[in-house]
């Protein structure tokens, strides 16, 4: 029996409306439960072949949405052939411990997030697993030194830029140590190397996460290294990692052009 053109357009419709490619992108939600998150796969990617992923925690009151609105940023990680994975905070703020957005609820876990969203979005997408690169701007580079200490093993590399662990500085983490490169302006107030107290609590200080993170995880000697226009110094682990460390002059920002230093660099090395 042929069906009615009028039906036939109707069922056309609903198939594109209920279509999976349709509803996740870099313009809407790829839902995970109650969370999200955006993705935006490389230009021209042929839709098969296994590609790196730049996974990018918001800042403060930040969004996926506002993620992918950054064209330049979009552009630079799409052009060294990486994906870009926004993630999205559970509030306005990332739930962390000693944040003044954490919240006891065991409902609102930002890492069983992100546990959620590794495997969704390799399920979905030709994302290589073993080229994954957590970074982050404020908040969330809070975010990532959080995934760096929690889930080392999720990712090939951790580039936290301009926030750190909130107080108390975890002592000791609960994965392996990992590439860490981390980002920080030298005359930064939101989130000075320091720290700040905020209400009742304070975030923590860069150099003291650091040097906490160097001993966990017997990082060698510090040596300098070329990095754009940046004062660097890297420490070696007996495992092959590196703890870098870098500031540029100025306050609290973030430039898209960062991440292709980024990129280059933790390719330069080996890390993906």
């Amino acid at each position: 029996m042929r069906l009615p053109i009028a039906l036939l357009a109707i069922l056309a419709g609903m198939t594109v409306l209920t279509s999976p490619a349709t509803a996740c992108g870099p313009d809407s939600d790829c839902l995970i439960g109650e969370r999200i998150y955006r993705i935006d796969m490389p230009e021209g990617h042929d839709g098969t072949t296994p590609v790196g992923a730049v996974v990018y925690s918001h800042g403060h009151r930040g969004t996926a949405a506002g993620v992918m609105n950054n064209k330049s940023l979009r552009k630079i990680v799409s052009d060294l052939g990486f994906a870009l994975i926004a993630t999205k905070s559970s509030g306005t703020g990332w739930s962390l411990p000693g944040a003044p957005s954490w919240t006891p609820d065991s409902s609102v876990d930002e890492l069983p997030y992100f546990d959620r969203l590794i495997e969704d979005v390799t399920a979905r997408f030709p994302i290589d697993r073993k080229r994954l690169v957590a970074t982050g701007f404020s908040a969330g580079g809070m975010m990532v030194w959080t995934l760096a200490c929690h889930r080392s093993e999720m990712f090939a590399a951790f580039a936290p830029m301009s926030g750190t662990f909130w107080r108390p500085v975890p002592q000791t983490c609960t994965t392996p140590p990992a590439h860490v490169l981390h980002i920080h302006g030298d005359a930064d107030k939101t989130v000075p190397l320091t720290g700040r107290k905020i209400r009742e609590t304070r975030q923590g200080d860069v150099h003291e996460v650091l040097s906490i993170y160097a001993a966990y995880g017997h990082y060698g000697d510090k040596t300098p290294f070329p990095f754009g226009q940046m004062a660097c110094e890297e420490q070696r682990s007996p495992a092959g990692k590196r703890l870098s460390f870098c500031l540029f002059e100025g306050g609290h920002s973030f430039r898209a052009e960062t991440m292709k230093l980024v990129l280059d660099r933790l390719q330069a090395i080996g890390a993906i």
